[in-house]
């Protein structure tokens, strides 16, 4: 997995969660090119941040909502 020491260096726009309100206790994303989002954690905005092809990201997403309940299961999927 890729990252960066120093996520304020990277030249993207970043963005959190509607859901996250004013909260600061959550991560931001940001668009780097194509294939490759930024993960940093909104309280260190100069810290590290992780750098995931987008598939990757999707996965882990998708993963987190479906063991939050958020989404139904997967019957019938095949």
């Amino acid at each position: 997995m890729k990252h960066v020491d120093d996520a304020s260096t990277l030249p993207v726009t970043w963005w959190k969660s509607s859901a996250s309100a004013s909260q600061s206790d959550c991560v931001e994303c940001g668009i780097v090119d194509e294939a490759t989002v930024a993960v940093r954690d909104s309280k260190r905005p100069d810290g590290p941040a992780l750098l995931l092809d987008r598939a990757t990201l999707c996965a882990f997403t998708f993963a987190v909502a479906l063991s939050d309940g958020r989404i139904g299961g997967l019957d019938g999927l095949g």
